[in-house]
C-alpha cells in the first residue's frame, strides 16, 4: 500500500541555515536525509525566498533526487494590519491546499519553520531554533511527524495554544 501524499510547508531562513548568518543551506542535507525515508513527502516552499526567486531556482538548492519532490510555493497573502501577521504562513498554506481541492483537516501536511507565530496549528509544526537551523532534534521530530501522518494520524488543531509542541 502506498502512503498518502504528504505536504511539508518549508521555510528557509532559520531552517536550512541559521537566520542572519551565511545563507549556505547547511542543514538541508539533514532534512533531505529524513525525506529519503518518506517517499510520500513533498515540499511546498513557504519561505519569503519564494517572492525573490523562481521555483526552479529554489528547487535547485535541493539534491537531484529530492528536487522532483519540491512541488510548488505557497501563494502570497498580504497583511493589511499588524494583527494579520499572526498565522499568515499557515493561511497561505491553507489557501494552497484549497486551490488543489484538498481538505486541510484530512490531508497529510506539516510545516518546518523557525517562527511559531506563522503557524497557529502548532501540532503540525516542527519548530526549529532560528540561531542554528534544522538540527538532529528537529530531524527526530520530523520523522515522528511523518510517521504519524503515514499511519493516518492527523494532529489535532490547537490554534489558541501557547507555546508549541515538538513531536517526540
Amino acid at each position: 500500500m502506498t502512503a498518502q501524499k504528504t505536504y511539508i510547508f518549508m521555510d528557509f531562513d532559520g531552517v536550512t541555515h541559521p537566520l542572519g548568518g551565511v545563507e549556505d543551506f547547511r542543514s538541508l542535507p539533514l532534512i533531505e536525509g529524513v525525506l529519503r525515508d518518506y517517499d510520500e513527502a513533498h515540499i511546498v516552499i513557504s519561505s519569503d525566498w519564494r517572492m525573490l526567486y523562481s521555483l526552479p531556482r529554489l528547487s535547485g538548492r535541493f539534491s537531484p533526487d529530492i528536487r522532483p519532490r519540491v512541488l510548488d510555493t505557497t501563494p502570497q497573502l498580504f497583511a493589511h494590519q499588524e494583527a494579520e501577521l499572526y498565522g499568515l504562513r499557515e493561511r497561505e498554506a491553507m489557501l494552497w491546499l484549497s486551490h488543489r481541492q484538498l481538505d486541510a483537516a484530512t490531508t497529510a501536511w506539516c510545516a518546518i519553520d523557525d517562527a511559531p507565530g506563522n503557524w497557529p496549528t502548532r501540532s503540525r509544526l516542527v519548530l526549529t531554533d532560528f540561531k542554528r537551523g534544522f538540527g538532529e532534534e528537529d530531524a527526530t521530530a520530523l520523522r515522528h511527524m511523518l510517521e504519524a501522518l503515514r499511519q493516518g494520524i492527523r494532529p489535532r488543531a490547537r490554534p489558541q495554544q501557547e507555546g508549541f509542541i515538538r513531536c517526540a
